[in-house]
């Protein structure tokens, strides 16, 4: 192949306004290796259809990332899988794998504070995250505090939309605050509209059976529960406060 020029600056602009930003700014570089290694037309444009493609599933990746609202978190390589007194470690490293997300199906997490929910759920959302799903992470407090604060119908609907919209919603901490019956109802609203649709990742501190203490009132309470775990995975941990544990063996003093 001849040496090529640089492209006119005319060309980098209409691939901008094709919304092809990786391969105009590329589109200088890859000329110049096309002519030292003597490309043909064909790998040329291979080159650049695969920057811009790379480039677009990035940030794709970081738009995910981003709406995910993870925070931070530890990788599933630091959990101490000897701490928990029961957990059934084959069967969270299966869930890791996400079939039960490409079935739609549910999955609760229940134990005491300290024994790694919250770091297996998030976990979990970053795989999903990883293989090209989109999810949201929120705590059952925030989520309800955001739908109660929806003063009309349409604001409501709106954001109930925005919970039911990601493949994964990740609904954390169930079971540390109790609510009135609208805010069952708001919850209950939720889990129908992604019910045997999209999957929920749920953590809680309480078994079913008192999840009257976290809704007294609602009438909804037994629907909710049905629909949440039907096509569900339960996994149970047990033990003692991981974090206690923490906080004993590595005690911070404090001086005024």
């Amino acid at each position: 192949m001849p040496s090529l020029a640089p492209a006119p600056t005319t060309l980098s602009n209409q691939l901008r306004r094709l919304g092809l930003t990786r391969a105009a700014t590329d589109l200088n570089d890859l000329l110049a290796r096309a002519a030292k290694d003597r490309w043909t037309p064909v790998a040329l444009l291979e080159q650049l259809a695969t920057s811009e493609l790379d480039d677009r599933a990035q940030r794709s990746l970081e738009r995910r990332f981003k709406r995910a609202r993870l925070g931070r978190f530890k990788p599933m390589a630091d959990f101490d899988w000897d701490w928990p007194k029961e957990l059934d470690r084959p069967l969270v490293e299966r869930l890791l794998s996400l079939d039960f997300v490409r079935d739609a199906e549910n999955l609760v997490l229940v134990g005491a504070q300290g024994l790694g929910k919250t770091m297996i759920a998030k976990n979990i959302v970053h795989q999903a995250i990883l293989h090209g799903d989109s999810a949201l992470f929120t705590t059952a407090a925030d989520l309800l505090l955001d739908l109660n604060s929806q003063e009309t119908a349409r604001a409501l609907d709106r954001r109930l939309r925005h919970y039911t919209r990601p493949q994964l919603l990740c609904i954390d901490e169930i079971g540390y605050l109790a609510y009135d019956a609208h805010a069952a109802d708001l919850l209950f609203q939720i889990v129908t509209r992604r019910y045997e649709q999209k999957s929920i990742v749920l953590t809680t501190n309480l078994a079913f059976r008192d999840w009257h203490t976290i809704f007294p009132n609602a009438a909804c309470a037994v629907g909710l529960i049905d629909r949440l775990t039907h096509h569900a995975t339960l996994v149970k941990i047990a033990g003692d406060s991981y974090r206690r544990r923490e906080a004993e063996r590595h005690p911070k003093s404090r001086r005024a």
